[in-house]
């Protein structure tokens, strides 16, 4: 039987949703996995070389055909700590914003925040490798994922996305959720589903294969990262989508 292919983002915050699939040995006889970071996986289920994957969001509108396949997301009902926009100074004399070239669902969210809600129109810049450097003066900068939470040790001034979605919603929002470019059998999407499950129902059991000194990871996985898909989460999902 030809194996599905699985794309995994390679962040922190996915590590509780991996942990049961990669210790259920019936499932990964099934899959083919891959990890890597958030805007690599969704090119790969774009261009079909995977089938499923723990993609951002914002790629659903480029999508032929998706289906979102578990109960379970990264998302956020408050501040999420890893996705957030750092300057060193005041939102309002912010001048260039650099955006995280891993992810699109936070840099669009970046966007959609300065023009709806914050009322401000600074110059967009697409960043590249190492663009953490340039966060300096009047020129901020969007970050995402574990390099977001070494970098709330650096900047004075913290904006968090997720956050800001909130009080301008009054919804949560989802980062990413696993969704196939494809029809999969049920019988995998209910294993798949309930590996999931696994990690997320026994976060010690996942912090303490993680260490990790820059950020208490219990804390960001029980009061930061929300995991579950909940409707509240997927009236936040498609009212971004309508922004997008």
């Amino acid at each position: 039987m030809e194996k599905i292919k699985v794309g995994a983002v390679s962040y922190l915050n996915t590590k509780p949703l991996i942990y049961g699939v990669k210790r259920s040995a019936r499932l990964m006889e099934q899959i083919d996995l891959v990890e890597d970071y958030p805007s690599k996986i969704a090119a790969m289920l774009i261009d079909g070389s995977i089938d499923i994957g723990l993609v951002p969001v914002a790629i659903i509108p480029q999508l032929k055909e998706w289906h979102i396949v578990t109960d379970y997301c990264i998302g956020a009902e408050g501040p999420v700590a890893s996705v957030c926009l750092f300057s060193e100074v005041p939102l309002e004399k912010i001048e260039t914003v650099l955006l995280d070239y891993q992810s699109r669902t936070s840099v669009n969210l970046a966007k959609i925040l300065f023009k709806e809600y914050w009322k401000l129109e600074p110059v967009f810049e697409e960043a590249s490798e190492n663009y953490q450097q340039r966060i300096k003066g009047a020129t901020a900068g969007v970050v995402i994922g574990d390099r977001a939470l070494q970098q709330r040790h650096i900047s004075p001034y913290i904006y968090d996305l997720a956050e800001t979605w909130t009080s301008f919603t009054g919804l949560p929002f989802v980062f990413a959720a696993w969704i196939a470019n494809k029809k999969l059998p049920d019988g995998f999407i209910n294993l798949f589903n309930d590996a999931n499950g696994v990690g997320v129902n026994d976060i010690e059991a996942v912090v303490r294969e993680n260490s990790y000194a820059f950020f208490d990871l219990q804390r960001y996985y029980t009061k930061h990262i929300s995991y579950h898909l909940t409707p509240a989460k997927r009236e936040g999902l498609n009212k971004f989508l309508r922004y997008l």
